[in-house]
Protein backbone atom coordinates (compact mmCIF):
# COMPACT_ATOMS: atom_id res chain seq x y z
CA UNK A 1 0.00 0.00 0.00
CA UNK A 2 1.45 3.36 -1.06
CA UNK A 3 0.86 5.99 1.61
CA UNK A 4 0.64 8.67 -1.09
CA UNK A 5 -2.51 7.00 -2.42
CA UNK A 6 -4.55 7.95 0.67
CA UNK A 7 -2.89 11.25 1.60
CA UNK A 8 -2.50 13.10 -1.72
CA UNK A 9 -2.98 16.42 0.11
CA UNK A 10 -2.53 17.51 3.72
CA UNK A 11 -5.32 16.18 5.95
CA UNK A 12 -8.00 18.66 7.04
CA UNK A 13 -10.17 18.07 10.08
CA UNK A 14 -11.01 18.69 13.72
CA UNK A 15 -9.27 17.55 16.89
CA UNK A 16 -10.90 17.61 20.32
CA UNK A 17 -7.83 18.74 22.30
CA UNK A 18 -7.89 22.55 22.19
CA UNK A 19 -11.41 22.78 23.56
CA UNK A 20 -11.91 19.56 25.54
CA UNK A 21 -8.40 18.41 26.51
CA UNK A 22 -8.98 14.96 28.13
CA UNK A 23 -12.71 15.35 28.75
CA UNK A 24 -14.46 14.88 25.38
CA UNK A 25 -17.35 12.40 25.25
CA UNK A 26 -19.28 10.62 22.53
CA UNK A 27 -22.16 13.07 22.21
CA UNK A 28 -19.75 15.99 21.89
CA UNK A 29 -17.74 14.22 19.20
CA UNK A 30 -20.90 13.49 17.25
CA UNK A 31 -22.15 17.07 17.58
CA UNK A 32 -18.91 18.32 16.05
CA UNK A 33 -19.08 15.68 13.32
CA UNK A 34 -22.62 16.76 12.45
CA UNK A 35 -21.44 20.37 12.20
CA UNK A 36 -18.51 19.46 9.95
CA UNK A 37 -20.73 17.41 7.66
CA UNK A 38 -23.21 20.27 7.34
CA UNK A 39 -20.86 23.25 7.05
CA UNK A 40 -17.27 22.24 6.23
CA UNK A 41 -17.18 18.90 4.40
CA UNK A 42 -17.79 20.49 1.00
CA UNK A 43 -14.59 22.53 1.48
CA UNK A 44 -12.36 19.52 2.12
CA UNK A 45 -12.65 19.17 5.90
CA UNK A 46 -13.16 15.49 6.72
CA UNK A 47 -11.32 14.12 9.78
CA UNK A 48 -12.88 13.90 13.25
CA UNK A 49 -10.11 13.08 15.76
CA UNK A 50 -10.61 12.10 19.41
CA UNK A 51 -7.55 13.27 21.30
CA UNK A 52 -5.77 12.12 24.43
CA UNK A 53 -6.90 9.71 27.19
CA UNK A 54 -10.15 8.44 25.70
CA UNK A 55 -9.36 5.23 27.62
CA UNK A 56 -8.88 6.81 31.08
CA UNK A 57 -11.58 6.72 33.76
CA UNK A 58 -11.95 10.04 35.53
CA UNK A 59 -9.92 11.95 32.93
CA UNK A 60 -10.26 15.67 33.53
CA UNK A 61 -11.92 15.30 36.93
CA UNK A 62 -8.93 16.62 38.92
CA UNK A 63 -8.06 19.56 36.69
CA UNK A 64 -7.00 21.67 39.66
CA UNK A 65 -4.26 19.12 40.47
CA UNK A 66 -3.40 17.17 37.32
CA UNK A 67 -3.80 17.27 33.58
CA UNK A 68 -3.24 13.51 33.47
CA UNK A 69 -4.20 11.69 36.67
CA UNK A 70 -1.18 9.65 37.80
CA UNK A 71 -1.83 5.96 37.19
CA UNK A 72 -5.58 6.32 36.80
CA UNK A 73 -7.74 3.31 35.94
CA UNK A 74 -7.49 2.52 32.23
CA UNK A 75 -9.96 0.57 30.13
CA UNK A 76 -8.12 -2.36 28.53
CA UNK A 77 -8.85 -5.66 26.78
CA UNK A 78 -7.32 -9.05 27.53
CA UNK A 79 -4.45 -8.43 25.09
CA UNK A 80 -2.98 -5.28 26.68
CA UNK A 81 -4.80 -2.96 24.25
CA UNK A 82 -6.55 0.17 25.51
CA UNK A 83 -10.29 0.58 24.90
CA UNK A 84 -12.59 3.63 25.12
CA UNK A 85 -13.96 4.54 28.54
CA UNK A 86 -17.60 3.36 28.28
CA UNK A 87 -18.73 6.05 30.71
CA UNK A 88 -17.78 8.74 28.17
CA UNK A 89 -18.30 6.59 25.05
CA UNK A 90 -21.38 4.45 25.78
CA UNK A 91 -21.45 2.81 22.36
CA UNK A 92 -18.05 1.23 23.10
CA UNK A 93 -19.49 -1.06 25.79
CA UNK A 94 -19.21 -4.86 25.61
CA UNK A 95 -15.99 -4.74 23.62
CA UNK A 96 -17.37 -2.77 20.68
CA UNK A 97 -14.59 -0.22 21.00
CA UNK A 98 -14.79 2.77 18.67
CA UNK A 99 -16.49 0.82 15.87
CA UNK A 100 -20.02 2.21 16.48
CA UNK A 101 -18.74 5.79 16.73
CA UNK A 102 -16.58 5.39 13.61
CA UNK A 103 -19.57 3.96 11.74
CA UNK A 104 -21.67 7.02 12.59
CA UNK A 105 -18.91 9.37 11.47
CA UNK A 106 -18.37 7.42 8.25
CA UNK A 107 -22.12 7.59 7.56
CA UNK A 108 -21.73 11.39 7.43
CA UNK A 109 -19.11 11.06 4.70
CA UNK A 110 -16.30 11.87 7.16
CA UNK A 111 -13.24 10.01 8.49
CA UNK A 112 -12.42 8.99 12.05
CA UNK A 113 -9.17 9.38 13.96
CA UNK A 114 -7.77 8.77 17.43
CA UNK A 115 -4.85 9.94 19.54
CA UNK A 116 -2.57 7.33 21.08
CA UNK A 117 0.50 7.42 23.27
CA UNK A 118 3.41 5.40 21.95
CA UNK A 119 4.10 2.17 23.77
CA UNK A 120 2.23 -0.34 25.90
CA UNK A 121 0.20 0.37 29.07
CA UNK A 122 2.29 0.26 32.21
CA UNK A 123 -0.49 -1.54 34.05
CA UNK A 124 -0.38 -4.30 31.41
CA UNK A 125 3.35 -4.75 32.03
CA UNK A 126 2.92 -4.75 35.80
CA UNK A 127 0.22 -7.43 35.55
CA UNK A 128 2.06 -9.52 32.94
CA UNK A 129 -0.89 -9.33 30.56
CA UNK A 130 -0.74 -11.36 27.33
CA UNK A 131 -0.11 -10.01 23.84
CA UNK A 132 -2.19 -11.28 20.96
CA UNK A 133 -0.39 -13.28 18.34
CA UNK A 134 2.61 -14.40 20.32
CA UNK A 135 3.51 -16.14 23.57
CA UNK A 136 5.01 -13.03 25.13
CA UNK A 137 3.50 -10.91 27.88
CA UNK A 138 3.49 -7.14 28.20
CA UNK A 139 6.33 -7.05 30.71
CA UNK A 140 8.58 -8.80 28.18
CA UNK A 141 8.09 -6.19 25.46
CA UNK A 142 7.89 -3.09 27.67
CA UNK A 143 11.02 -0.99 28.16
CA UNK A 144 10.69 0.50 31.67
CA UNK A 145 13.49 2.99 30.99
CA UNK A 146 11.51 4.50 28.10
CA UNK A 147 8.82 6.69 29.59
CA UNK A 148 7.02 9.88 28.72
CA UNK A 149 8.00 12.86 30.83
CA UNK A 150 4.48 14.33 30.98
CA UNK A 151 2.03 11.41 30.74
CA UNK A 152 2.10 8.39 33.08
CA UNK A 153 0.20 5.82 31.03
CA UNK A 154 2.76 3.93 28.96
CA UNK A 155 6.16 2.28 28.69
CA UNK A 156 8.03 2.28 25.42
CA UNK A 157 8.16 -0.95 23.41
CA UNK A 158 11.36 -2.89 22.81
CA UNK A 159 12.55 -3.36 19.24
CA UNK A 160 11.88 -7.11 19.12
CA UNK A 161 9.58 -9.45 17.14
CA UNK A 162 7.36 -9.63 20.22
CA UNK A 163 7.22 -5.83 20.34
CA UNK A 164 6.21 -5.78 16.69
CA UNK A 165 3.53 -8.37 17.45
CA UNK A 166 2.06 -5.95 20.00
CA UNK A 167 1.89 -3.10 17.50
CA UNK A 168 0.48 -5.45 14.86
CA UNK A 169 -2.30 -6.47 17.25
CA UNK A 170 -2.98 -2.83 18.06
CA UNK A 171 -3.41 -1.86 14.41
CA UNK A 172 -5.47 -4.97 13.76
CA UNK A 173 -7.86 -3.69 16.44
CA UNK A 174 -7.90 -0.11 15.13
CA UNK A 175 -8.53 -1.32 11.58
CA UNK A 176 -11.48 -3.39 12.82
CA UNK A 177 -12.90 -0.23 14.41
CA UNK A 178 -12.61 1.69 11.14
CA UNK A 179 -9.89 4.12 12.24
CA UNK A 180 -8.61 6.33 9.39
CA UNK A 181 -6.07 8.47 11.24
CA UNK A 182 -3.71 7.97 14.18
CA UNK A 183 -2.00 10.78 16.05
CA UNK A 184 0.80 9.11 17.99
CA UNK A 185 2.25 11.19 20.83
CA UNK A 186 5.62 11.16 22.63
CA UNK A 187 7.30 9.85 19.51
CA UNK A 188 8.26 12.64 17.09
CA UNK A 189 10.56 14.20 19.69
CA UNK A 190 10.75 12.28 22.93
CA UNK A 191 12.04 15.35 24.79
CA UNK A 192 12.71 13.48 28.05
CA UNK A 193 15.79 11.92 26.47
CA UNK A 194 17.74 15.13 25.93
CA UNK A 195 20.76 13.15 24.77
CA UNK A 196 18.63 11.26 22.23
CA UNK A 197 15.40 13.09 21.36
CA UNK A 198 14.57 10.55 18.64
CA UNK A 199 15.00 7.56 20.90
CA UNK A 200 11.66 6.13 19.74
CA UNK A 201 12.54 5.99 16.05
CA UNK A 202 12.18 2.20 16.07
CA UNK A 203 8.62 2.57 17.32
CA UNK A 204 7.85 4.84 14.37
CA UNK A 205 9.05 2.05 12.09
CA UNK A 206 7.04 -0.56 14.00
CA UNK A 207 3.87 1.52 13.76
CA UNK A 208 4.40 2.06 10.04
CA UNK A 209 4.88 -1.66 9.48
CA UNK A 210 1.80 -2.49 11.56
CA UNK A 211 -0.28 -0.04 9.49
CA UNK A 212 0.99 -1.65 6.31
CA UNK A 213 0.06 -5.10 7.62
CA UNK A 214 -3.40 -4.16 8.91
CA UNK A 215 -4.79 -3.77 5.39
CA UNK A 216 -6.49 -0.42 6.02
CA UNK A 217 -5.18 2.96 4.83
CA UNK A 218 -4.44 4.91 8.03
CA UNK A 219 -2.76 8.31 8.17
CA UNK A 220 0.12 8.34 10.69
CA UNK A 221 0.72 11.65 12.48
CA UNK A 222 3.68 12.06 14.87
CA UNK A 223 3.73 14.39 17.91
CA UNK A 224 4.99 16.39 19.66
CA UNK A 225 7.61 18.59 18.05
CA UNK A 226 9.84 20.15 17.28
CA UNK A 227 10.72 17.52 14.70
CA UNK A 228 14.43 17.09 14.03
CA UNK A 229 15.44 18.37 10.61
CA UNK A 230 18.33 15.90 10.49
CA UNK A 231 15.75 13.11 10.71
CA UNK A 232 13.59 14.46 7.88
CA UNK A 233 14.27 11.45 5.67
CA UNK A 234 13.06 9.12 8.43
CA UNK A 235 9.81 11.00 9.04
CA UNK A 236 9.20 11.12 5.28
CA UNK A 237 9.81 7.38 4.92
CA UNK A 238 7.61 6.15 7.77
CA UNK A 239 4.97 8.82 8.54
CA UNK A 240 2.48 11.10 6.82
CA UNK A 241 2.68 14.03 9.25
CA UNK A 242 5.19 15.16 11.87
CA UNK A 243 4.99 18.13 14.17
CA UNK A 244 7.57 20.86 13.59
CA UNK A 245 6.61 22.65 16.81
CA UNK A 246 5.55 21.83 20.33
CA UNK A 247 1.89 22.56 21.15
CA UNK A 248 0.90 25.71 19.25
CA UNK A 249 -1.51 28.16 20.85
CA UNK A 250 -2.95 31.59 20.02
CA UNK A 251 0.13 33.64 20.89
CA UNK A 252 1.68 36.09 18.43
CA UNK A 253 5.28 35.24 19.30
CA UNK A 254 4.55 31.57 18.61
CA UNK A 255 2.97 32.46 15.28
CA UNK A 256 5.88 34.70 14.32
CA UNK A 257 8.29 31.88 15.14
CA UNK A 258 6.45 29.61 12.71
CA UNK A 259 7.91 31.57 9.79
CA UNK A 260 11.37 30.31 10.82
CA UNK A 261 10.13 26.76 11.24
CA UNK A 262 8.35 26.76 7.89
CA UNK A 263 11.47 28.04 6.15
CA UNK A 264 13.45 25.18 7.69
CA UNK A 265 10.98 22.56 6.44
CA UNK A 266 9.73 24.07 3.16
CA UNK A 267 11.66 21.61 0.98
CA UNK A 268 10.26 18.51 2.71
CA UNK A 269 6.67 18.49 1.45
CA UNK A 270 5.48 15.90 -1.04
CA UNK A 271 2.33 13.78 -1.56
CA UNK A 272 1.82 11.78 1.63
CA UNK A 273 4.54 13.68 3.57
CA UNK A 274 3.57 16.82 5.50
CA UNK A 275 5.52 18.78 8.12
CA UNK A 276 2.83 19.81 10.59
CA UNK A 277 2.46 23.33 12.05
CA UNK A 278 -0.01 21.94 14.62
CA UNK A 279 -3.63 22.78 15.22
CA UNK A 280 -5.52 25.96 14.41
CA UNK A 281 -6.53 27.46 17.80
CA UNK A 282 -9.55 29.34 16.47
CA UNK A 283 -13.03 30.04 17.78
CA UNK A 284 -13.97 28.92 21.31
CA UNK A 285 -11.18 27.15 23.21
CA UNK A 286 -10.13 25.86 26.60
CA UNK A 287 -13.19 24.45 28.37
CA UNK A 288 -11.42 21.20 29.26
CA UNK A 289 -8.48 23.17 30.65
CA UNK A 290 -10.78 24.97 33.09
CA UNK A 291 -11.07 28.30 31.30
CA UNK A 292 -13.36 28.58 28.31
CA UNK A 293 -12.33 31.53 26.16
CA UNK A 294 -12.28 32.98 22.68
CA UNK A 295 -9.25 32.81 20.42
CA UNK A 296 -6.92 35.67 21.37
CA UNK A 297 -5.56 36.18 17.87
CA UNK A 298 -6.77 39.32 16.14
CA UNK A 299 -8.60 38.90 12.85
CA UNK A 300 -5.43 39.90 11.01
CA UNK A 301 -3.41 37.32 12.93
CA UNK A 302 -5.97 34.64 12.14
CA UNK A 303 -5.67 35.37 8.43
CA UNK A 304 -1.88 35.37 8.73
CA UNK A 305 -1.96 31.96 10.40
CA UNK A 306 -4.26 30.31 7.88
CA UNK A 307 -2.42 31.88 4.94
CA UNK A 308 0.94 30.59 6.19
CA UNK A 309 -0.37 27.10 7.00
CA UNK A 310 -1.93 26.76 3.51
CA UNK A 311 0.98 28.27 1.57
CA UNK A 312 3.47 26.11 3.42
CA UNK A 313 1.34 22.99 2.98
CA UNK A 314 0.67 22.06 6.61
CA UNK A 315 -2.21 19.79 7.60
CA UNK A 316 -5.16 21.77 8.94
CA UNK A 317 -6.62 20.55 12.23
CA UNK A 318 -9.19 22.85 13.79
CA UNK A 319 -9.14 23.06 17.59
CA UNK A 320 -12.40 24.96 18.17
CA UNK A 321 -15.71 23.72 19.49
CA UNK A 322 -17.27 23.74 16.02
CA UNK A 323 -20.87 24.03 17.17
CA UNK A 324 -19.98 27.49 18.51
CA UNK A 325 -18.17 28.85 15.45
CA UNK A 326 -19.08 32.42 14.55
CA UNK A 327 -19.54 33.68 11.00
CA UNK A 328 -16.06 35.23 10.92
CA UNK A 329 -14.28 32.00 11.80
CA UNK A 330 -16.44 29.98 9.44
CA UNK A 331 -15.56 32.38 6.62
CA UNK A 332 -11.85 31.76 7.27
CA UNK A 333 -12.30 28.01 7.06
CA UNK A 334 -14.38 28.09 3.88
CA UNK A 335 -12.31 30.44 1.71
CA UNK A 336 -11.77 28.18 -1.30
CA UNK A 337 -9.11 30.44 -2.78
CA UNK A 338 -6.96 30.07 0.33
CA UNK A 339 -7.64 26.34 0.70
CA UNK A 340 -6.70 25.74 -2.95
CA UNK A 341 -3.07 26.43 -2.00
CA UNK A 342 -3.12 23.45 0.36
CA UNK A 343 -1.57 20.97 -2.03
CA UNK A 344 1.91 19.56 -2.63
CA UNK A 345 1.35 20.73 -6.22
CA UNK A 346 1.55 24.30 -4.95
CA UNK A 347 5.29 24.83 -4.69
CA UNK A 348 5.94 27.60 -2.17
CA UNK A 349 9.11 29.29 -0.99
CA UNK A 350 9.90 31.96 1.57
CA UNK A 351 11.94 34.67 -0.18
CA UNK A 352 12.35 37.14 2.68
CA UNK A 353 12.33 36.69 6.45
CA UNK A 354 13.57 39.22 8.97
CA UNK A 355 12.26 40.88 12.11
CA UNK A 356 9.87 43.12 10.17
CA UNK A 357 8.48 41.09 7.30
CA UNK A 358 8.12 37.81 5.47
CA UNK A 359 7.51 37.32 1.75
CA UNK A 360 6.45 34.06 0.13
CA UNK A 361 5.90 33.09 -3.49
CA UNK A 362 4.30 29.96 -4.88
CA UNK A 363 3.29 28.41 -8.16
CA UNK A 364 0.72 25.68 -8.59
CA UNK A 365 2.21 23.22 -11.06
CA UNK A 366 -1.20 21.89 -12.19
CA UNK A 367 -3.33 25.04 -12.40
CA UNK A 368 -0.52 27.41 -13.35
CA UNK A 369 -1.59 29.93 -10.70
CA UNK A 370 1.13 32.12 -9.18
CA UNK A 371 0.96 33.49 -5.63
CA UNK A 372 2.65 36.30 -3.73
CA UNK A 373 2.18 36.75 0.03
CA UNK A 374 3.42 39.63 2.19
CA UNK A 375 3.35 39.53 6.00
CA UNK A 376 3.86 42.42 8.40
CA UNK A 377 5.66 40.95 11.43
CA UNK A 378 5.87 44.22 13.37
CA UNK A 379 3.55 45.86 15.88
CA UNK A 380 3.13 48.97 13.70
CA UNK A 381 1.51 49.81 10.38
CA UNK A 382 4.00 49.18 7.61
CA UNK A 383 4.31 49.48 3.85
CA UNK A 384 5.98 46.42 2.34
CA UNK A 385 7.50 46.16 -1.11
CA UNK A 386 8.07 42.94 -3.01
CA UNK A 387 9.93 42.47 -6.28
CA UNK A 388 9.88 39.26 -8.25
CA UNK A 389 10.80 37.95 -11.67
CA UNK A 390 7.90 37.56 -14.10
CA UNK A 391 7.22 37.41 -17.82
CA UNK A 392 4.07 39.51 -17.44
CA UNK A 393 4.53 42.25 -14.83
CA UNK A 394 1.54 44.39 -15.82
CA UNK A 395 -1.28 41.90 -15.29
CA UNK A 396 -3.89 42.01 -12.49
CA UNK A 397 -3.31 40.09 -9.26
CA UNK A 398 -6.27 39.33 -6.97
CA UNK A 399 -6.00 39.45 -3.18
CA UNK A 400 -7.62 36.29 -1.84
CA UNK A 401 -9.06 37.66 1.41
CA UNK A 402 -10.40 41.04 0.28
CA UNK A 403 -10.84 40.31 -3.47
CA UNK A 404 -8.98 43.57 -4.20
CA UNK A 405 -7.26 43.62 -7.62
CA UNK A 406 -3.83 45.19 -8.09
CA UNK A 407 -1.57 45.60 -11.12
CA UNK A 408 2.11 45.46 -10.09
CA UNK A 409 4.42 48.25 -11.15
CA UNK A 410 7.35 47.54 -13.47
CA UNK A 411 10.55 47.27 -11.48
CA UNK A 412 13.84 48.84 -12.52
CA UNK A 413 15.29 45.51 -13.54
CA UNK A 414 13.96 44.14 -16.82
CA UNK A 415 11.62 41.17 -16.30
CA UNK A 416 10.75 42.11 -12.73
CA UNK A 417 7.58 43.46 -11.13
CA UNK A 418 7.08 45.42 -7.90
CA UNK A 419 4.15 45.58 -5.53
CA UNK A 420 3.75 47.92 -2.57
CA UNK A 421 1.23 47.08 0.14
CA UNK A 422 0.26 48.94 3.32
CA UNK A 423 -0.42 46.50 6.16
CA UNK A 424 -1.72 46.74 9.70
CA UNK A 425 0.30 45.08 12.51
CA UNK A 426 0.57 41.29 12.06
CA UNK A 427 -1.52 41.45 8.86
CA UNK A 428 -0.94 39.87 5.48
CA UNK A 429 -1.99 40.05 1.85
CA UNK A 430 -1.94 37.04 -0.47
CA UNK A 431 -2.24 37.71 -4.22
CA UNK A 432 -2.93 35.27 -7.03
CA UNK A 433 -2.37 35.62 -10.76
CA UNK A 434 -3.74 33.12 -13.29
CA UNK A 435 -1.64 32.46 -16.39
Amino acid sequence: MNKNDFAPRPPMGWNSYDYYDTTVNESQVLANADYMAAHLKDYGWEYIVVDIQWYAHGAGTQRDRFQYIPFSRLEMDEYSRLLPDPERFPSSADGAGFRPLANKIHSLGLKFGIHIMRGIPRIAAHNHCPIKGCGATADQVADPSSICGWNPDMYGVRNTPQGQAYYDSLLELYASWGVDYIKCDDICNTNLYRHSPYSARHEVEMLALAIKRCGRPIVLSLSPGPALIEQAWHYETYANMWRITDDFWDNWNALKDMFHRCELWQDHISPGCYPDCDMLPLGTLGKGFGRERQCSFTHDEQRTMLTLWCLFGSPLMLGAEMTRLDDWTLSLLTNRDILDMLSPDCKARQLVLNETQAVWTARHVKTGASYLALFNLTDQDQTLTAEWETDAPAVPWTELWTRETRIPLPASAEGYARLEVSLAPHACRIYRHED
